[in-house]
């Protein structure tokens, strides 16, 4: 037989647990004996019963979540995985969560019915409801008695004064607290005067708020048209209810604070909103102004008939120089004739000169002819550029509508060049007259 160390035999014992699918998740009755605090905030204990003890422990990150002290003699289900601590060769059970024996059964059966409705999708957020900016009117379903309405109205007339609160009473603890919750939700729906609901509750028990955790409520809630917010206990607390809604406040006064926004915090952002577009609508008019002051400054625009007068001394140009071209051709022409006169006979001049004569005629004409389409093609360029130009022209401003204003001859383009008492002429599309400024 081979020999082995107590290390060896204790991780193997240890490891032989661990494969163990029943010992990996148990839950386990007692009471609590011998429980410390370590200074990490890992508690110590043993479950202990009539004839048997359990050592444990419970580590600082589940402990976070106890919803009670423990102490020596309470009774609770721990529930968790066995292990055996190798130091000392200790069996122990590593607790995953501890509640006390009273509220286990109620706390398994919210534990099943929030992975039965996580795995339905009713805790999807695509699925929530978006809380309305600023609503009409808040719907509040809670109990007339308490101080939870009061809570909200406080709060929702200090963020905006004068914003109606309507309750919806319902009972919110006990037996029947979850059909009378449904019936002032279907009430609200069918009044549809408000525009988000807040059902709400202050704190208690897990006993006292395990009506929101009920699955024909939680539906209810899921196909409410109106937006939702759950206000159900303090912070810690989490109820079916809470998942469900569309948002969830950790109190009804947070509850009411999302649901209403803050009137002076509303106003202060208009206000700087109206600033910043006043200084964007400044700006473009400023830039709109330098683009037009820029085009006043143009030639067609200051000098009108300048591009008239150069097109027409172009095409007088254009013409004097196809004149010239013409006579050059007609004397080459003549030499030319001249000089075959004298080189041949009468007879040959006479058959020359009628051949070359038909030649000049058509020569002529094609001439003739060019010319003219070449001035009738500049006559048309210059025409066209003499309708954009009086297009462009005061003339053409001012029969659709605008004057113009001259001093002294000169015009005046901005109201800073005419002082108190100075003449100026207001020229308009039929007539003009004098005027002076005051």
């Amino acid at each position: 037989m081979k020999t082995i160390s107590v290390t060896e035999l204790n991780k193997y014992v240890k490891n032989v647990i661990a494969g163990d699918l029943l010992l990996s998740d148990v839950a386990v009755t007692g009471e609590l004996s011998n429980v410390k605090r370590s200074g990490q905030g890992h508690y110590y204990f043993t479950l202990k019963e009539e004839n048997s003890i359990l050592r444990c422990v419970l580590f600082r990150g589940p402990a976070s979540y106890l919803r009670f002290v423990p102490k020596d003699g309470i009774k609770v289900i721990a529930r968790g995985r066995c292990s055996l601590y190798e130091p000392d060769g200790a069996f122990q059970l590593v607790c995953e969560s501890l509640t006390e024996d009273g509220t286990g059964r109620l706390y398994e059966q919210f534990e099943i019915l929030k992975k039965k409705l996580f795995a339905e999708g009713l805790f999807a957020e695509e699925h929530k409801k978006k809380i309305p900016f600023l609503p009409k009117k808040v719907g509040a379903i809670t109990s007339p008695g308490g101080a939870v309405i009061e809570d909200i109205r406080n709060v929702s007339g200090r963020r905006f004064p004068g914003m109606p609160v309507k309750l919806y009473p319902c009972p919110v603890q006990g037996a029947d607290a979850p059909a009378g919750i449904i019936k002032a939700l279907k009430q609200a729906v069918s009044e549809n005067e408000c525009e988000v609901l807040i059902i709400a509750r202050g704190g208690g028990s897990f006993e006292d708020l395990f009506c929101f955790n009920d699955e024909v409520l939680a539906r209810e809630i899921y196909n409410c048209p109106l937006p939702v917010i759950s206000a159900v206990g303090h912070e810690t607390d989490f109820t079916i209810c809470d998942y469900v809604a569309d948002r969830r406040a950790p109190t009804p006064s947070a509850a009411a604070e999302i649901a209403v926004p803050e009137k002076a915090k509303l106003l202060l952002d208009l206000r700087t909103l109206k600033s910043r577009l006043g200084r964007s609508f400044d700006s473009k008019f400023e830039n709109v102004k330098r683009v037009f002051s820029l085009l006043k400054q143009r030639p067609p625009l200051t000098r009108p008939l300048d591009g008239i007068e150069t097109k027409s001394q172009m095409l007088d140009s254009a013409g004097l120089r196809l004149r010239s071209i013409i006579s050059d051709l007609t004397g080459k022409k003549r030499s030319f004739l001249a000089g075959l006169k004298d080189r041949f006979n009468s007879s040959d001049v006479k058959s020359a000169l009628a051949s070359k004569r038909i030649d000049f005629s058509g020569t002529s004409s094609r001439l003739e002819t060019a010319s003219a389409l070449l001035l009738h093609e500049k006559k048309t360029g210059v025409l066209l550029l003499k309708g954009k130009l009086e297009a462009l022209g005061p003339g053409n401003v001012l029969e659709r509508g605008y004057s113009l204003i001259e001093k002294d001859g000169v015009p005046v383009s901005d109201a800073g060049s005419l002082k108190k008492g100075d003449l100026f002429r207001v020229i308009m599309r039929d007539g003009e007259f004098d005027a002076e400024r005051k």
